[in-house]
């Protein structure tokens, strides 16, 4: 790319670059996948450049080249270079602004390396920043699909606060958990919510009516608890449209968009959204051969796995699988999928993208993060 005509390089440019972050968006060669996610979950635009010893670009790595290698049931010990894009998109000293901003839109690129001659990483250009200001420009992919909170349950593992507050209202920071919930989904355009309530029905209906907020939010009734996924035969149809469910203790920091892009492209009746959970074992864990003799002995070996969060992308025509006016779980309304011969996706995430409060012990590791995303959320 080369100059626009008239435009001085340098001034043009110094508002839309963030100079002193381009270290945190740029991974070692050498590094593990394992060590690539742990910082990408760092990073808002969810992309890092894997560089040489000389800060020299050799690709780029995103949350979706890790999900896929999840998914093909990768080693997270690998190195980077097994799975980074060689040849992702640059731009190079001396760029045309009009023409970087209008490939950026039309490529959905949220951050793109300025690179030298001998392909060393100088600077960066954000999206959020070369488009700063400009009217109708909007930094999340928006959707058009009800979210559906399930927030009957009675929150016993959060007594005694529960024993008072229904848990969906249970404060952290200056707001509740639901409304940190619903926060995550309001850039994306979803303003349609679903509440299946049944312990203190009552005092969940007053909140909003007091709150008076500007999205819908409307209330699935149970009269009887009807399981993790009960309520959500009162919202079957019979048009293949999708929703997102999600329980009401748990904040998913993910790319909302790509959750769902990924349930319909792989034409998916449900998609759960998985974490990865490490577990280390602080002892020597003895494997044995047949017949009972010491093979080997691993030394506090770790151990990873994908978790099930609460969140989930479901077709409404699924929903009739689920029995009326009777108990049904999520594992029992999965289970009915499978026998149907449904298709079930698992979309993978970083551990600390999911935060759990449904618990006291996750509860308080909870309220230091959730605390600072009630702070942002409020200053936005």
């Amino acid at each position: 790319m080369t100059p626009t005509h008239g435009q001085d390089w340098s001034e043009s440019v110094e508002t839309i670059l963030m100079e002193d972050n381009v270290k945190a968006f740029l991974l070692p060669q050498t590094h593990t996948i394992r060590q690539a996610m742990e910082q990408l979950e760092k990073t808002e635009e969810k992309i890092v450049f894997v560089v040489d010893e000389e800060s020299r670009l050799v690709g780029s790595l995103t949350d979706g080249d890790i999900r896929r290698w999840i998914l093909s049931d990768g080693d997270l010990k690998a190195e980077v270079l097994r799975i980074c894009n060689r040849s992702p998109y640059v731009a190079k000293e001396g760029f045309a602004i009009d023409q970087l901003r209008t490939e950026m839109l039309n490529g959905n690129f949220g951050c793109v390396p300025v690179i030298s001659s001998s392909r060393e990483i100088i600077q960066l250009v954000f999206w959020k920043e070369l488009l700063q200001g400009e009217v109708g420009v909007k930094l999340k992919r928006q959707l058009n699909l009800p979210v559906v909170i399930m927030a009957g349950g009675r929150g016993t593992r959060l007594a005694p606060f529960t024993n008072v507050l229904p848990k969906p209202l249970i404060p952290v920071g200056d707001k509740t958990i639901i409304e940190l919930i619903i926060d995550q989904f309001l850039p994306y355009g979803l303003d349609q919510f679903h509440l299946s309530i049944n312990y203190k029905s009552k005092i969940l209906k007053s909140f909003f009516e007091e709150l008076s907020p500007a999205y819908s939010v409307s209330f699935l009734e149970e009269r009887e608890p009807r399981g993790t996924a009960g309520a959500l035969r009162a919202l079957y149809s019979p048009v293949s449209e999708n929703l997102i469910v999600t329980n009401c203790d748990i904040v998913i920091e993910a790319d909302l968009a790509e959750l769902v892009s990924f349930h319909q492209d792989n034409d998916y009746d449900l998609t759960l959204v998985a974490s990865l959970k490490d577990y280390n074992i602080p002892y020597g864990v003895c494997e044995l051969e047949k017949g009972g003799s010491l093979a080997r002995i691993k030394e506090k070996p770790q151990y990873s796995f994908l978790i099930n969060t609460g969140m989930y992308v479901v077709r409404r025509d699924r929903l009739n699988l689920i029995p009326e006016e009777m108990k049904c779980d999520m594992t029992d309304f999965i289970e009915e999928i499978k026998r149907a011969g449904g298709r079930i996706g698992v979309f993978p995430i970083g551990e600390n993208a999911w935060t759990d409060t449904g618990e006291w012990t996750e509860y308080r590791k909870a309220l230091d993060h959730l605390g600072r995303l009630s702070s942002r959320a409020t200053a936005e």
